[in-house]
């Protein structure tokens, strides 16, 4: 048994405020194939990189993913259904969902536990990153 700290989620911002305020075309019909709308729990871990003691890991997260959307802003779009149930892409310069989680517990102490399949009850709740 760990214990999992969640803090607040919060929307990223692009970390230049020229993300275009636009609605892209409807996705490609091979983007946009009905069996492909779900959504994929996941979580993502990153070990302890000791070049790294004097940082905080996730405002290093934070700020790349907010060097990255200035790049790639339809990632935090949102999407929207139309009428005729095609996708499209709203960027509106809201920003990307991030969420910041705490263990305590070390990768060394799960082992395999992470192996897939994984078999975390609480895997569709929790986003670490």
């Amino acid at each position: 048994m760990f214990a999992v700290r969640r803090c607040q989620p919060e929307l990223v911002a692009p970390a230049i405020p020229s993300t275009p305020h636009e609605l892209k075309p409807p996705l490609s019909d091979i983007d946009d194939q009905e069996g492909l709308r779900f959504l994929v729990p996941m979580i993502q871990i990153y070990r302890n990189e000791p070049s790294m003691a004097e940082k905080d890991p996730a405002k290093v997260i934070r700020q790349a993913l907010a060097k990255t959307l200035v790049f790639y802003h339809p990632f935090e779009g949102r999407l929207r259904e139309e009428p005729d149930r095609k996708l499209m892409v709203d960027c509106a310069g809201d920003g990307a969902l991030f969420i910041e989680a705490h263990v305590d517990i070390t990768l060394d102490q799960i082992g395999d536990a992470l192996q897939p399949p994984l078999t975390i009850p609480m895997l569709p709740r929790i986003y670490i990153v």
